[in-house]
């Protein structure tokens, strides 16, 4: 110990602390290797797409595992590189694109060093972040707080569980084009809009969550754009297969936190689980062998450590529409589990097909558009 101790001191004692080009300073940085990150005085911490030495053919290569001096997709850049303007990747998005197009690779930023399901910028650009208001009634002090998971099939429609929206004390609003939590470093922006109205399915029944399906009414529209974007719906008769299909989320205290950290949208594959399969399997658990799983459910997961959890409620399931590998159908809203993540236990999500005559009798109403979340089924 008291080694390296001297060898800290002789390499500090050794570095030119004059102001010279040269000069830098030592960075300690509390890690599992306790590694030291020198950073030269030339350079300055910008916004990755700020800096012509890591964008590349338009698009930044972040890796999220490696120590970093600056603040989340922020880079130390060297003199003489950086920009004040925003470097756009030359393969951008045209403007016109069929629901339910998830961008595998990303817009602007391609993240490496992805160990817990991470997703890449903007790869689903349907995910939509809700977000309640309360106010003090003695204070009068409002206060916000991030609730559940959503998803936009319309540029002014959300669809969630109504679960989350039911508590009429409340005020919401809703966030898309959110990936990182923590940052607002992204090259392309999200977009904040308030809810203006909520309309929860006729048939919601809190004690079993039956039906547990929601829309909300935007006070203005979503402009579509790399990060935004809409998911396609199924058709009302449609079964989801035994596939794997991807649920979204950030989880609830993300958005509390302070820190450096990144807070990324996070993926996970499940698989889907058949009825009888899922009854069978629920009736295992606390809630005993009379359970009968509702007609507005559908099951996924069931492997040990992978599963929808607290804060991701009202967040989307989706499935691959036929054989498009990167076009995606909603086919559940995540409802309710027991545990989480738990082996053998599948999670229960509202089954979106059930609800489609109710939306589309919703959009009719309100003079929307329901060809935009179509596919051709």
């Amino acid at each position: 110990m008291w080694f390296m101790c001297l060898l800290i001191l002789f390499l500090i004692s050794g570095l030119d602390t004059s102001e010279s080009s040269d000069s830098s300073e030592i960075i300690f940085l509390e890690n599992e290797n306790d590694k030291m990150f020198i950073r030269s005085a030339d350079c300055v911490c910008v916004p990755y797409f700020k800096c012509k030495e890591v964008v590349e053919d338009g698009v930044g290569v972040i890796n999220i595992r490696t120590a970093n001096p600056c603040n989340t997709l922020e880079v130390c850049c060297g003199a003489g590189n950086t920009t004040t303007e925003s470097i756009i990747p030359k393969t951008r998005w045209t403007g016109q694109r069929p629901c339910g197009i998830r961008n595998k690779e990303g817009f602007g930023l391609r993240i490496t060093g992805i160990e817990d399901n991470e997703t890449q910028f903007g790869e689903f650009p349907w995910m939509v972040a809700l977000f309640r208001t309360s106010t003090n009634k003695r204070t009068m002090e409002k206060t916000e707080t991030y609730h559940c998971g959503a998803s936009l099939i319309h540029p002014q429609v959300v669809l969630t569980a109504a679960h989350c929206v039911s508590d009429k004390a409340y005020k919401y609003r809703i966030r898309a084009g959110e990936w990182d939590t923590h940052t607002t470093n992204e090259l392309f922006p999200h977009q904040e809009r308030e809810v203006k109205e909520t309309i929860i399915h006729p048939q919601y029944y809190k004690g079993g969550f039956f039906y547990d399906f929601a829309l909300l009414i935007l006070d203005s529209p979503l402009e579509i754009s790399e990060n935004v974007d809409v998911v396609c719906l199924p058709d009302k008769t449609m079964i989801p297969q035994q596939v794997f299909c991807s649920a979204t989320g950030w989880g609830q205290e993300v958005f509390s936190e302070e820190g450096k950290n990144p807070a990324i949208l996070k993926k996970i594959d499940l698989p889907i689980v058949d009825r009888d399969n899922c009854q069978k399997r629920l009736r295992n658990t606390r809630l005993g062998a009379q359970f009968k799983l509702h007609e507005t459910f559908i099951c996924a997961g069931g492997e040990l450590g992978k599963g929808a959890c607290k804060g991701d409620g009202g967040s989307p399931l989706v499935c691959p529409v036929d054989d498009e590998t990167d076009r995606f159908y909603q086919a559940g809203i995540v409802a309710w589990g027991i545990d989480c993540g738990k082996e053998d236990v599948p999670g229960a999500y509202a089954d979106v097909a059930k609800a489609m005559d109710w939306i589309d009798d919703v959009m009719t109403r309100h003079t929307f558009d329901r060809s935009i979340y179509r596919y051709g089924k």
